[in-house]
């Protein structure tokens, strides 16, 4: 029996659902576990993405390539602008935190 499809989208607020889709990932887990994400844990996440890359692109056709292109690089996107608004406010946070009129 088929799978049951995972959604992108939470229908109700429309928000993505990939990052909770990630954070369930062993090799995610196993990375965070002690609290530091070393060079070769990001190794080891690129070398699973490459391989999955290079399953799935060849079973596109163009029209469906190009699209899971942008849809990529959307992403990829997104998740850089989380991460650095994240450090943004973290920095402004402490920042704050250590002014004292």
């Amino acid at each position: 029996m088929a799978k049951k499809r995972q959604s992108w989208l939470d229908a109700n607020s429309e928000t993505t659902l990939i990052d909770d889709y990630a954070r369930k990932l062993k090799g995610f887990a196993d990375a965070l576990a002690d609290g530091v994400v070393q060079k070769q844990e990001v190794a080891d996440q690129e070398a699973r993405l490459v391989a999955l890359m290079k399953e799935i692109e060849p079973t596109l056709d163009d029209q469906q390539h190009a699209q899971i292109t942008k849809l990529l690089c959307e992403l990829t996107a997104y998740n850089m602008l989380e991460v650095l608004n994240g450090l943004h406010e973290s920095q402004s946070a402490t920042a704050k935190s250590r002014w004292r009129p």
